[in-house]
């Protein structure tokens, strides 16, 4: 089967309907499926509920998808880098379902493993577990979260070959891998693009299996979220 496509729209061609769920990889701004995400804007498509640790920041990653209002709903653990994702909450035209960071991370994991449902103590007595499952383990409470499966994971490597074999580079692999896993269709872009059988199996992060439609990305923009410098010593 043919997996690698010439450009993003062609990518996701026959994929994006109104109201579906989305999965984008990457933490900030690294390894975010920036062209993917792109491509999702000018299709047109609306009403999405979209998963992901964050939301970019204002007019970068999905931050262009609250800038078009094409988000519904974010199920995110952090969102404080962009000022649209504020202002459209705050105005009641964009729901929210927050996670802590690692409950996030594990309802997709579990979603991708085919496990519906799990316990942890995060998020017990606050608003996190309202209107939860709550259970004693050991003398302990815990709140129960469901796995998420999306109908599409985005997704972005740092290598991948012709049969969609993954490789991530350092930060950009938060929440790609598990993302990849926990959806109906994945569909990736990659910087560096090779034959398969060209990556040491021992590499391979994300197996091909996972990964149904792959885009070639080799001149993607490394974006900084937030650039922190300090003043040069003088000699």
């Amino acid at each position: 089967m043919k997996k690698v496509y010439s450009d993003a729209a062609s990518a996701l061609a026959g994929l994006l309907q109104d109201g579906m769920t989305i999965m984008a990889g990457g933490f900030g701004l690294c390894g975010i499926p920036e062209v993917l995400i792109d491509a999702v804007r000018d299709s047109g498509v609306k009403n999405l509920t979209v998963v992901s640790n964050n939301a970019g920041i204002d007019a970068v990653g999905l931050g262009v998808l609250l800038d078009t209002r094409q988000i519904k709903k974010m199920v995110s653990s952090y969102v404080g880098e962009n000022k649209t994702f504020a202002l459209q909450y705050l105005a009641g035209e964009l729901e929210i379902e927050f996670n802590p960071q690692g409950t996030l991370a594990e309802r997709i994991r579990a979603g991708g493993a085919g496990i519906p449902a799990f316990y942890t103590k995060t998020g017990v007595g606050t608003l996190v577990a309202d209107g939860k499952e709550l259970r004693e383990f050991n003398g302990e409470t815990y709140v129960m979260e469901h796995g998420i499966v999306a109908d599409l994971a985005l997704v972005h490597a740092w290598k991948g070959d012709t049969e969609g074999n993954l490789v991530y580079r350092k930060t950009a692999r938060n929440f790609n891998p598990m993302m990849a896993t926990a959806a109906k269709v994945t569909v990736a872009e990659v910087e560096h693009l090779v034959q398969a059988g060209e990556i040491d199996g021992d590499h391979v992060i994300t197996p091909g299996i996972f990964v149904q439609r792959i885009i070639h990305a080799p001149n993607v923009q490394k974006r900084i979220e937030q650039r922190t410098t300090r003043s040069r010593q003088t000699a």
